[in-house]
């Protein structure tokens, strides 16, 4: 067998675990998503290369993309920051589980974006991110927007106006989030924090009255 022929049968190891190739905007979103969890576990000291293995593509690509790894930083940071991501992900809740599992998604996606914020506040030298319209729980937020279209579909099940619940339970989940906030510093679980949005404190089952 001829030398050329050997080298075609010689596997290509160097793209083997390369990424297909995507849109720009899909590019872009895919580094930023392999780069955030690197960012919240090593902070700035995280390299183009680790990037690069986590997102299944060549270093140069990131280059292609972002001017320098700063630029880089800064997009993960605005991402994890950013309420439309959050809305795109309360709006890609199944339809098909019941009320309280839906609701269970919705509080732990708003968990997920809580403790990266947090982690990310807390970790020296990143950047600090973009402006995303104004701050608090007004309905026109996408992710308010989002949450008040989760609930919309059961408002005869609700006592409260779908949007008066959306705030009722992102003020919940938060509280049931932060380690300062919470009873034993760990974070409550999302059906925990369902069922006190629904049910309440109080047990339903009737108790014996004092005589």
């Amino acid at each position: 067998m001829s030398r050329q022929s050997l080298l075609q049968k010689v596997p290509d190891v160097s793209r083997k675990h390369r990424a297909a190739p995507l849109p720009p905007t899909e590019r872009r979103a895919a580094i930023i998503a392999a780069t955030l969890p690197l960012l919240l576990e090593q902070g700035p000291a995280v390299t183009t290369r680790q990037i690069a293995e986590a997102a299944g593509i060549a270093e140069g690509t990131i280059f292609r993309v972002f001017p320098d790894i700063e630029s880089l930083f800064q997009a993960t940071v605005d991402a994890a920051y950013d309420p439309a991501q959050v809305a795109k992900e309360l709006a890609s809740i199944g339809a098909n589980g019941s009320f309280e599992h839906r609701l269970a998604e919705g509080v732990r996606i708003l968990q997920n974006r809580l403790k990266n914020v947090w982690q990310l506040t807390s970790i020296s030298g990143l950047p600090r991110p973009a402006a995303h319209g104004a701050h608090g729980a007004k309905i026109d937020r996408p992710d308010v927007a989002a949450l008040i279209a989760l609930l919309e579909p059961y408002r005869s099940r609700l006592r409260r106006s779908p949007a008066a619940a959306a705030q009722l339970l992102r003020g919940l989940t938060l509280a049931g989030t932060h380690p300062a906030l919470t009873a034993d510093g760990k974070p409550m679980d999302p059906d925990e924090i369902v069922s006190l949005l629904l049910d309440g404190l109080r047990n339903r089952t009737r108790q014996p009255v004092p005589g």
